[in-house]
Order: structure tokens, then sequence, then C-alpha cells
């Protein structure tokens, strides 16, 4: 929703946009309260939630974060729109333009996902459909993620546009958000909820962050409650109401303040907008023996793109 918005008023949309969450998600309910806090681009209406997902019209530019939802691809192929952008979605657009710019049959299918026959036909039709709208010059894709230099070439060589960003409009809006008190921010992970790393090590490295002074702890929006409660009961940690993007949530942060984050997405783009502000924006590693089995060696190395400052970002 957020990318939606810096996609808008980077004048990638059009003179008028209209953004429709889906309804009954929190996490969007939450972001969608914070987005009217601010002063919204001119030209984008954020309009109430509903239930459905429209359908582009023909003619129209249609925006969408998620590409490897079965109802969006269901979506490409039985509507018309004249353009297509895909808003950044974390982890899951590097797989998409891996994919985009990979062999034409293979399926548009979330990483780790087990897919029958016709979900895999669907996504195999809908990568063709894209692909096509790349070669026609009617495929964008916006992101503020680092993309190999490699990679971009690659997705530019189909024909699609791809275009960075540096959160030029949030930057922009006044600070009304208190920021926490304390001076480590810990960002919270999904790898526990997704049985990526093993749940005690994780913990362990958590409580030995509270030993160590006061830490103020966000929640990852797909984090088990069962799980938050125990980090709450953690000494020294204080758990903050999640839902809002870390991006919101956490730009206010003063120089002597940081910010520990397991390898994620957010890492990029809080060093974005908190680096002119001299927070430091630290990624912590993942120990070999955090890793459970089902961390595939695929996964470990798309993570390590978001540990380090340098990673070969093509503008």
């Amino acid at each position: 929703m957020l990318c939606a918005v810096e996609a808008h008023h980077a004048g990638l949309l059009g003179g008028r946009t209209r953004l429709v969450p889906r309804a009954k998600l929190r996490p969007l309910a939450v972001t969608r309260r914070e987005l009217r806090r601010l002063s919204l681009p001119d030209g984008l209406e954020l309009a109430d939630p509903e239930a459905d997902m429209p359908r582009p019209g023909r003619g129209a530019t249609w925006v969408v974060g998620d590409a490897f939802s079965g109802k969006v691809q269901l979506a490409w192929l039985t509507a018309f729109p004249r353009r297509v952008v895909i808003v950044d979605d974390g982890l899951a657009t590097i797989r998409l333009l891996e994919l985009l710019s990979g062999r034409a049959w293979t399926p548009l299918l979330r990483a780790r996902a087990t897919a029958g026959p016709l979900r895999t036909a669907l996504g195999a039709a809908a990568g063709l459909r894209l692909r096509l709208a790349a070669r026609s010059g009617k495929l964008s894709i916006f992101t503020a993620l680092p993309v190999p230099d490699a990679l971009a070439r690659a997705v530019r060589g189909t024909g699609a546009e791809l275009v960075t960003h540096e959160f030029a409009w949030l930057r922009a809006q006044p600070l009304r958000r208190p920021r926490p008190a304390e001076r480590t921010v810990v960002l919270g992970t999904s790898l526990v909820r997704n049985g990526l790393i093993h749940r005690d090590r994780y913990f362990t490295w958590l409580a030995g962050l509270g030993s160590d002074g006061p830490v103020a702890y966000f929640p990852h929006r797909r984090e088990d409650p069962r799980d938050l409660a125990l980090v709450g009961e953690q000494p020294g940690i204080t758990v903050y109401d999640g839902g809002a993007p870390a991006e919101m949530t956490l730009r206010g942060l003063a120089a002597e303040q940081r910010v520990l984050s397991l390898p994620s997405t957010a890492v990029t783009s809080l060093r974005v907008l908190l680096g002119p502000r001299g927070v430091a924006v630290e990624t912590v590693e993942v120990p070999d023996e955090w890793w459970t089995a089902q961390a595939a060696p695929s996964l470990r190395s798309h993570l390590s793109m978001f540990a380090h400052h340098d990673t070969g970002v093509s503008t």
C-alpha cells in the first residue's frame, strides 16, 4: 500500500489513482489509518476497504502488489488493462523478477509453494501474459529493494520497465508519531512462524539483548501471537503495537538509537529513511545452527542480499 502511494507520487500511475485495500486485514487497516494522517499526493484517492478485488477496466493502469495471488493471476487472464504496474511486495518481488526473466513457461508461484496441476497451469499462463505485457512495453515494476545489476539487466531485457525509489514522498512528510524511548529497536521476524529458524535459538538471542538494556520490539505482521506473548515476558523487552509498516512507524528515530533486524527487506528501506538521520540499521547474520531443514540454500542466499550495505543496486 505504501509503495503504491510512492508510485503515484513518482508519476508512474498517471494523474488519478484509486487505492483499494482488501477488507478484514488488520495490517492494511492500520496502514490506511496511518496514511490518512499524512498529506497524500494530489490525485490519489484512498478508498474504503472492499472484500472483492476490483477488476481492472479496459484501458486502465492496474497496480498490484501480490503477483503470486491466484485471484490476481486470474484477473490478468480475463481482464485487459492497458498497463500493469507491480509494486514492491518484499522478498517476493525479487523472486518475481527472477521468474519473469527466466524461461518462458516457468509458472509464477511463491517460493516453497506446493501447487497442483491447475494452480501450476494458472501460474504458467499468468507468467506468459506478463512477459507479453513486458515485450509490449506495458509492464512496470516499482521497488525500493536492491536489485542486483545482472538481474536488473535481465528484467529490462524482457522489455519491462524497472523503477527503483527511495521513499521520496514519505521522507517529505512531517514526523507526528512519538518515537520509542529505548535505544535499541528490534524488528520482529516471520522466520520463526514460517518454520525457517529454530524458536529456542531466536528467543535465547532476544533474552541476551534484554539483559544489556531496554529493548523496543516491533512485531512482524505474521508473527504468532503466542510467540509475541513470550517475547513480552522477556526482561527488558517492551512489545509495541505492530501493524503499520516499519518505514512509517520508525522513520522518526534519533541518531543515538539503533535498529537490529534479522535479514529482511525492511532493512533496505529503513537504511534509506534513517541513514540521513544518523541511525544505525544493523542486520543480524543468522548463524547456521539457527536454520531449520526447511530453509533452502536459495532462500538463505536471497535473505543475505539485505544483510549488507553494498548490494550492487541498480538505479
